[in-house]
Parts: structure tokens; sequence; C-alpha cells
């Protein structure tokens, strides 16, 4: 037992997840399966493996199939390499299938269904089982057959056009938010479908759209668009970012009914609380270029964004400097978060990962072991232990092309 870990049994201890999914989506909805105690079982293409493998940061010299995206969200899963092209490689899948508790994939539509794999060929032969695919647009509409990464989604999402307001061009968006709200909304709804299995015995299927998880994350202009109204596009009123000392500051003058006079009395500007051009929420909205330049004034007075901050929070108003990754990854708050786990890895001795984004009975949430090291270097544990498939066998599937055997890994996950 690690020191800070809950003594407890994994909460999904016992169950086991075959992962067909690779790049983002997929593979962040899995990853907090695995960190949660499930076997995952992550189906690896022989060769190139997960394309992500070789994607930025690389950890080995030499070798390109070690990136800390990779990494990152791949802990704690055994990499099982089955070339699902061949007749032999779709009946191991199938068989895994058969051991699994729920099937995550994130391929284009109609892929599985070509490889015999869907939610009906698998759902005949397990009809328990909890399947969830995750897609751009979607299992179904005229849209499903799209390719799609975040910018695309993001773009078709209405975001873009909200983000670039009054700019002269559109800017591409740095956060592949699409992806990674599409794995959570995954996650949560296999646990969902789990809890109802558990009542009922029945299994699911579960479509993840990843277009509709973006939409659903934005607050204010669907509401509105959908109601009559008008979308209300970027940057936000209330949400101010100021420069003091060569730093920056994000502040927020608004959002919740305290805050604003809460602002003005550390300002010093009571006054502006009765001024009719900012006495509602509306009317901060429709005069905010005017509020926005007497808020940036009152910032001024501060000598360093460090004393504007402490000011800030000491009156209960939600301030921070704009950090740099760097500065976020030595910050003290999140190193008393553990936010920043390490993980074994074979070249590098160990290799620092993002945590699962909660604790769980006054504990993180650690990562339940390293990245697989190789594409398919659990191959042969996973069809002898969890198949129960006889020696001869794996090495026929080998001899064939089936599958691929990497060295055994020294460390294996919980």
């Amino acid at each position: 037992m690690r020191e800070g870990e809950s003594e407890s049994e994994p909460l999904l201890a016992g169950l086991t997840v075959l992962d067909f999914s690779r790049v983002l989506a997929g593979p962040y909805c899995t990853r907090l399966l695995a960190d949660l105690g499930a076997r995952v079982i992550k189906v690896e293409r022989p060769g190139e493996g997960d394309e992500m493998r070789h994607n930025y940061l690389q950890l080995e010299e030499g070798r390109t199939d070690q990136s800390t995206y990779f990494i990152r969200v791949n802990t704690g899963k055994l990499s099982v390499g089955v070339d699902l092209a061949r007749p032999e490689g779709r009946g191991v899948a199938l068989d895994l299938a058969r051991a699994a508790d729920v099937v995550v994939e994130n391929f284009l539509p109609g892929v599985m269904a070509r490889l015999g794999l869907d939610w009906p060929s698998l759902a005949a032969v397990k009809p328990e089982l909890v399947y969830c695919s995750i897609s751009g647009f979607g299992q179904a509409g005229p849209l499903a057959d799209w390719p799609a990464f975040a910018h695309v989604i993001h773009a078709m999402s209405g975001l873009t056009h909200l983000e670039q307001d009054g700019d002269p061009a559109p800017r591409v968006a740095y956060l592949q938010a699409a992806d990674v709200l599409a794995g959570a909304h995954a996650f949560g709804a296999a646990l969902a479908a789990l809890w109802r299995r558990a009542r009922t015995g029945q299994g699911a299927y579960i479509d993840v759209s990843m277009l509709e998880a973006l939409v659903a994350a934005e607050d204010v202009s669907y509401g509105s668009v959908l109601n009559g109204g008008a979308p209300l596009p970027g940057p936000r009123p209330a949400m101010i970012l100021h420069e003091i000392g060569g730093r920056w500051l994000a502040a927020q003058s608004g959002g919740a009914p305290q805050i604003w006079p809460r602002l003005v009395a550390l300002l010093g500007r009571p006054e502006l609380a009765a001024d009719p051009r900012f006495a509602t929420p509306q009317a901060r909205r429709d005069h905010w270029p005017a509020l926005h330049a007497l808020i940036r004034e009152g910032l001024d007075r501060f000598e360093s964004v460090e004393a504007a901050v402490k000011a800030l929070t000491g009156a209960r108003i939600p301030a921070a400097p704009i950090l740099a990754p760097e500065e976020v990854v030595a910050h003290p708050h999140l190193a008393e978060r553990q936010a920043f786990p390490s993980v074994p890895h074979p070249a590098r001795g160990s290799v620092r990962v993002t945590a699962t984004p909660f604790h769980l009975d006054g504990a993180p949430v650690r990562p339940a072991g390293p990245a697989p090291y190789r594409v398919g270097e659990h191959t042969r544990a996973v069809l002898r232990e969890v198949l129960g498939y006889p020696e001869a066998r794996i090495e026929a599937l080998r001899r064939a092309g089936a599958i691929e055997l990497a060295p055994a890994a020294s460390v294996l996950p919980r």
C-alpha cells in the first residue's frame, strides 16, 4: 500500500475492459477506468501500435514509440498486439470480448461492423456487455461518417465562431476539449450502464458524440439561441485579463451577485455600484467596455500581480496569476494534491504524468501502473491467463501474423 492511498479495494476491482481505442478520447476514458482498478486490455495494431506512441515528447533516444502523450493516457493498461485485419486476429478479439465487461472503441462509424466486432456482433455472444462507441459526430446522422479531430469538432460546435468575435480571423483552439469531454462522458455513461447491469443483468450500447459533448459544455449562448435570444460571443464580459509589472492577472468581476459589490469596495469606487450604467448584470454587460476600463484603472494601483491576487482573493473575488506550464507543474498547491504522480518506465526509471482529477476517500487516485512499454508486451500473459490459450495456440497465432509478442513487461499494472 502506497503512502496516502486508500486501504479499501479499488472501486472497479474485478472489472475487465477491452479497449480498442486510440489517440485521446477513448484512451482518456479507459485511463480513468484503469486508475479505479479495472483491468484494461488495450488492443494495439502490431508494429505501429497506437499512433500517439509516436507523438510529442519522445522519452527514449533511438526510438519513436515512447511519447509522453501516449504514456499519460495509457498508464495502467495491458497491451495486446492483435491484427484485426486477419480472421485469426478477429477471433482473438472476439474471445477477449467474451471475457470483458466493457468494450470501448473510437473508430470511424462502420469500421467495427466491417470487422465483425460491433455492438450487435458482440452482444450476440455476450448480451450483458457494456459497449461504448466514441466518435466525432455520433453513430447516426448525415455527418456520422466524417472523420474528426478536436480541431474540426471545435469548428462545428460554434465555439471557434464564438471565440473569434471581432477578430479579423478565427483562431485555432489550444485545448483538445472535445476529446477529453467525450472520454469523461463515456466514463460516466459506462459506469451508469454497469449499475443497471448489476440490477437487471442487461447490457448497454453507448453512443458518445464529441460534437455534442462540446456543445453541451458551452454555458451561455446555446441556452439563449435555443430560446430565441442572441449568442454571447467572447471575450466574456466580467472576465478580466490585466497586466501589472510585466505579468498578467486573471480576475472575475461578475458571475455571482456578491462579487460586484466586493470588487467596487476593494477598488475604492463604491459609487460605481449605484451608477445606472453598472447597477444590474445586464447593464454591466451592455456597458462592459467602459466598466472594463474603470476596473483596469483600479487594478493599476497594485504594485504587482501577487499583491493584486492577495487583495482580490482576500476579498473573496476570484483571481489568479496567469501561469506557464512550468509554473503549474512546480506549484505547491498541486504538489500537495499529488497532481503529477510518477509511473515506472524501463528506460527512464520513472515518468511523471497527470493524475486523475479527483480524490477518493481523502486520497488521490493514483495510476494503476506503467503504460505499455512495447506493443504486445502483455499478449502472451493475457491470452494464457485470461483466455486460457495453450502455448501451442499462441505460437500458431504468432506464426500466422495475427498477434504480436513483445518481451514481457518487468513492471505490471496492479
